[in-house]
């Protein structure tokens, strides 16, 4: 390495790299006190580096070794100093680089960024994060298990962590299934979202399948569900296209409990919310005829809500479409005594119910079948 690549080198570290100039020269003086005892000991003399100074020109990339300010740099040391210089500033890159791209990424920790997949392992999906060679590492559990990842697919992705692996360096820990991912995509799409005047105050979310999000208004003019949505759907049909389909619910949040709770529980409609906040419990009634939408497929919509809402939701149908009436509240009554929890339990109860009666009226309808044909 000359002297004049040295220059060049030292130049191009500090100004690409980002490395001060007078750590690296602070560096390479080091280095080359220890290049110079290890060179006079296999020329048969034993020095102590305290008494010496190493010096170097970051102009020239001139280097000496001085003792008491004279010059006593042997004949033939520059190329062993030329050398030292080298492996000092590419060892400086390295741990530049890992410093630098540690840093960058620490800060990005609960944000979105765009990635190239490059590899795909059983387990593991690795992203070209694109600045200094990063790397994005997503685990399976990090995954949504419906969608599949491509080689060369650009994708967003959120940064959850970073950390430092003896063995593997610098790994930034991406995802696509924790809720945050959802919450941080509304940011992007909806103005109001980012400028603090809507607020996201809780998210749910079951990836791959369907998110429930609670937002509210600082501002009393501003609809917040209407601004999530946006002019026709827009703006949330922007995030369920990202999302690969995901269905996504958005319900306004509210201070009163149980205003939150029925509203939680979008699509259906709610009739009435009894709580019970020593056990953190809340007893709701439904249409009977949408009491399945509010339990949801495999118990999904009601699930959502006790996690969006935190609190344990139990659902029962209603004899008539709100409050009963004189003429049906007796049935009512009776009505009351049937509650449908959202444990998987009762869930499962609800479902076999729902299976027993369709292959009861599919065997009514063949024997009617087979009546009228016996007829004939």
């Amino acid at each position: 390495m000359a002297i004049t690549e040295f220059s060049a080198a030292l130049n191009q570290v500090a100004t690409e790299r980002g490395i001060p100039v007078d750590s690296v020269i602070e560096s390479i003086k080091m280095a080359l006190l220890t290049a110079y005892k290890k060179d006079r000991k296999e020329a048969g003399e034993d020095v102590e580096v305290e008494e010496f100074e190493a010096e170097v020109n970051p102009d020239t990339g001139e280097m000496k070794i001085l003792k008491d300010g004279s010059d006593v740099t042997p004949s033939g040391f520059g190329r062993i100093a030329a050398q030292t210089a080298k492996q000092v500033i590419l060892q400086k890159i390295r741990e530049t680089e890992k410093e630098v791209l540690f840093e960058e990424f620490h800060e990005k920790i609960g944000q979105i960024v765009i990635g190239t997949v490059f590899r795909v392992d059983e387990k593991l999906v690795i992203m070209d994060l694109g600045k200094n060679k990063a790397q994005g590492v997503m685990p399976q559990s990090e995954q949504v298990s419906s969608e599949v990842y491509r080689l060369n697919q650009k994708i967003k992705v959120l940064v959850k962590d970073i950390r430092q692996n003896p063995g593997r360096g610098t790994e930034i820990i991406v995802s696509r299934s924790d809720p945050q991912f959802v919450a941080r995509l509304f940011e992007q799409e909806v103005p109001e979202i980012a400028t603090g005047t809507v607020v996201i105050e809780a998210i749910a979310r079951e990836a791959g399948s369907r998110t429930k999000i609670a937002v509210s208004s600082k501002d009393p003019k501003i609809d917040p569900v209407g601004s999530c949505v946006g002019q026709k759907g827009v703006r949330v049909q922007s995030i369920i296209s990202e999302l690969f389909g995901e269905k996504i619910d958005i319900v306004p949040f509210s201070i009163i409990t149980e205003k939150f709770i029925a509203a939680s529980l979008a699509p259906s409609k709610v009739t009435e919310v009894v709580l019970d906040k020593e056990e953190n419990r809340a007893i709701v009634t439904v249409p009977e005829d949408q009491q399945s939408l509010a339990i949801g497929k495999d118990g999904q919509n009601a699930r959502l809500a006790n996690k969006l809402t935190k609190w344990k939701i139990d659902i029962k149908g209603a004899a008539g479409t709100f409050a009963a009436t004189e003429g049906n509240k007796d049935q009512a009554e009776k009505s009351e005594k049937k509650i449908v929890g959202i444990w998987d339990a009762a869930i499962q109860k609800v479902n076999e119910q729902e299976a027993a009666d369709k292959i009861a009226k599919a065997e009514e309808k063949a024997a009617s079948e087979e009546k009228t044909e016996n007829v004939e």
